[in-house]
């Protein structure tokens, strides 16, 4: 296999700029600039002599038009920060503000708005302002509007770590009012008796279709498929060249090198659509699959964010040394987190575990039991000294300070973390390829070429257990 260069890599990155760049600064599913981005994938990989496949499928498309707006008339007059749910409808409501069950006290445990009984006695036609907490925010949101609400503000819980702005998902376009967010404090404030506000959302919630891309190599078993995937799409707010921008060309510049390998496993590449909007192409991917098709998948690699400009090398706690998931491990998951444990210290380089959380497109594999694994590089997690110590960077800043913004262009980038990633995934994805027997016990054999004899793993750098750290979720799902 030639050496996958950080220059090839970058310039597939500086295609997906221009992509943006000409259709509305995003390549968001269900957009001309996603459409195109899986048109340059797939061309590549064509003329590179693969067969592509091109996947398509419905999906909900969300866009925030404008940005939202939160404004308390009375008792007091403030404007606050605040922005659109994802799915959230549109509208420019000015109303009375009725909270519903909230708890500012003590613990600040809430159940508000989880059940129709707490809409009781609800005056039609005001805003609902609803505590964080136990629910889903999409059962909040529709509760409200079957009771009459004209909107609804949903501010942070208040308890450790849940007082900033929230601005969650509902998952699905499950109401047509407008759903905004606040922080703790700023709902305390419209929680006042004789409370008045106005809340604004410019958006657009539509059926689309969009596509998932995939390429396999023509050799190799394919009863023991290795795959490595990453979703292509950004989020409309920006043109997405770390998120993800960043494993897309890593594995497409991989699959490029790859074109002429004769493995003992097929290795078949995905690029995925619509995964900001929930992981929708890999879940819409595995759940076509027959059984037999699904038992035929060995192991699934992710790789979503693997460029952040101030980073921290991340990688799945398969073995949960760390992390307790809270989601299914296949077995053979601890194994893949061992090989590119043991990849990275026999180039010195310092790493720390990630939860192996599911929230990204590894959870439609996991959730079938298909071993996975994968690395990341941070995304609004907060970076601390002692990982400031480590890998450099800016101590109290984002991992990607870009995370979801305009700002994710081509200049919002780490060559080092991009640069040893990808070295990493090349490796781990071709030693797969010739033999998975480590995780799955189906033996192959070595890769070609002159032995490369890995150490035992060096072991975590143990600055993941707290704050920010390997716990940063990367979520797209509808939080609670």
């Amino acid at each position: 296999l030639e050496c996958v260069t950080l220059e090839e890599v970058r310039s597939h990155q500086a295609a997906f700029q221009q992509i943006a760049d000409a259709n509305d600064g995003t390549r968001a599913s269900g957009t001309p600039g996603y459409d195109a981005s899986a048109d340059y994938v797939a061309g590549l990989l064509s003329e590179a002599g693969y067969t592509v496949e091109r996947q398509e499928f419905e999906f909900s498309f969300f866009q925030e038009l404008s940005p939202a707006e939160l404004e308390q008339l009375t008792p007091v007059a403030a404007s606050y920060e605040t922005g659109a749910f994802v799915y959230s409808g549109a509208g420019d409501v000015t109303a009375a503000v009725t909270p519903v069950d909230i708890n500012l006290e003590g613990d600040r445990a809430s159940t508000s708005g989880c059940e129709p009984e707490d809409f009781d006695g609800f005056p039609e036609g005001t805003i609902a302002l609803i505590q964080r907490g136990t629910c889903p925010f999409a059962d909040k949101s529709v509760n409200a509007e079957e009771a009459g609400a004209a909107a609804v503000i949903i501010f942070n819980q208040g308890n450790a770590g849940n007082e900033g702005l929230i601005i969650g998902t509902l998952a699905a376009p499950v109401v047509t009012i407008p759903v905004v967010g606040a922080s703790f404090d700023d709902g305390v404030a419209l929680a006042q008796d004789g409370s008045t506000a106005r809340v604004f959302a410019d958006t657009i919630a539509e059926t689309r279709v969009t596509e998932n891309v995939f390429a396999e190599t023509p050799k190799g078993r394919d009863d023991n498929v290795v795959m490595a995937g990453a979703h292509l799409d950004s989020v409309t707010a920006g043109p997405g060249i770390n998120d993800n921008g960043s494993g897309s060309a890593a594995i497409l510049e991989i699959a490029l090198k790859m074109r002429k390998v004769n493995p003992v496993n097929q290795v078949r590449f995905a690029w995925w659509g619509a995964e900001e909007l929930g992981l929708v192409g890999s879940n819409h991917y595995v759940a076509n699959l027959s059984e037999e098709e699904r038992d035929d998948i060995a192991l699934y690699l992710n790789f979503d964010m693997v460029g952040s400009p101030n980073f921290v090398r991340f990688v799945y706690d398969g073995n949960q040394s760390t992390f307790e998931a809270p989601v299914p491990v296949p077995e053979g998951s601890a194994e893949i987190e061992d090989l590119f444990e043991r990849w990275f210290t026999s180039q010195a380089l310092p790493y720390d575990d990630t939860e192996f959380s599911g929230r990204s497109d590894y959870q439609a594999f996991i959730l079938n039991d298909i071993p996975a694994g994968g690395l990341f590089t941070g995304a609004e997690g907060i970076k601390t000294e002692e990982q400031t110590a480590i890998w450099g960077g800016t101590v109290g800043d984002q991992y990607d300070p870009c995370y979801h913004l305009a700002c994710d262009t081509f200049d919002n980038n780490s060559d080092e973390a991009l640069e040893t990633n990808s070295g990493a995934i090349a490796f781990v994805t071709l030693t797969y390829a010739y033999s998975t027997e480590s995780v799955n016990g189906e033996a192959g054999k070595p890769v070609p070429g002159k032995p490369f004899p890995l150490p035992e793993p060096a072991g975590p750098e143990g600055t993941a257990g707290g704050g920010g750290g390997g716990a940063d979720p990367h979520d797209h799902h509808g939080e609670r």
